[in-house]
């Protein structure tokens, strides 16, 4: 009885953790800017090129510096026929999307491109934070 009990709550605890971090993916806009991206509202100078700024509701004054989000494309915002690579990326924030942010996370083109076609300018993405 006890090791049924036993299997049964390091099952319950396995699922917890293979499902918290799609629980935790929100859904937004992607967009992109053009290098260089070494001046950063978290940093000053800094030399990384897969980036993110991120909008004010994401910024909390600042203490989103440093975190890291995994993006993934899933549709375009307009009519783009083939808008997605079908690829994920993870990207840093490092900067302040200023209003009129156009998108929840604002993504260096590297770090874009990895997603989606560039062309496609504005997509629909789930990003969540590992």
């Amino acid at each position: 009885m006890i090791s049924m009990v036993l299997k049964f709550v390091v099952t319950v605890i396995v699922f917890a953790q293979i499902l918290a971090p799609i629980a935790e993916a929100a859904q937004g806009r992607a967009v992109f800017y053009d290098p260089p991206y070494t001046r950063s509202a978290c940093y000053g100078n800094q030399y990384e090129t897969l980036v993110t700024g991120v909008r004010n509701d994401l910024w909390q004054g600042g203490r989103a510096c440093g975190r890291r989000y995994r993006v993934r494309c899933i549709g375009p915002t307009y009519n783009f026929p083939g808008a997605c690579t079908g690829r994920s990326v993870v990207v840093k924030v490092v900067d302040f999307c200023r209003e009129p942010c156009n998108g929840d996370l604002n993504l260096s083109r590297d770090a874009f491109r990895v997603i989606a076609n560039t062309n496609a300018g504005n997509v629909r993405v789930v990003y969540n934070p590992i």
